[in-house]
């Protein structure tokens, strides 16, 4: 019998839903890389192609996890990673465990709407930005935990059955 894949969003929002600038994540909170690495560890992170460029070049592919990257490119290629057309595709890769879906926008987008479970960083403060996690419609959720940090919470979300 097949486990069951446990689809998990991750990430880091600002307000009004900031998530990127110009490739870069908008603030530098270590805990939160912390954070991140200690749930996506040993499990499959799943990324679109300019997620998986805007990540320092010394830590792709990420450590200790199964990289895959979305992308409409068929002949792309990275040394350590998998490629998938469509992030049905990359999900349907993964056989057992969590499969963390790390960025971009129009990856969390999709995501929403399969997502078992959401891993949100809530970064306090101003910062500006181009990219944008799409909004949470919070009647589909159920919040787990919360944990208050100087500047940010991490919040687990469960979708309602």
């Amino acid at each position: 019998m097949a486990e069951v894949v446990i689809i998990v969003a991750i990430g880091a929002i600002g307000k009004g839903n900031v998530i990127g600038k110009n490739g870069e994540l908008p603030w530098h909170l270590p805990e939160d890389l912390k954070h991140f690495k200690e749930l996506t560890t040993n499990h499959t992170v799943i990324m679109g192609r300019k997620t998986f460029e805007s990540i320092p070049e010394k830590f792709r592919p990420l450590p200790n996890r199964r990289n895959i990257v979305v992308t409409s490119n068929k002949d792309y290629t990275n040394e350590g990673i998998e490629v998938s057309a469509s992030l049905n595709e990359a999900v349907g890769k993964v056989q057992e465990g969590k499969a963390f879906i790390i960025g971009g926008a129009r990856l969390y987008e999709e995501a929403l709407t399969i997502a078992d479970t959401l891993e949100i960083t809530k970064v306090e403060g101003d910062y500006s930005g181009d990219v944008f996690f799409p909004e949470i419609d919070l009647s589909k959720w159920d919040e787990i935990s919360s944990d208050k940090r100087d500047g940010f919470t991490f919040l687990t979300l469960k979708r309602k059955s």
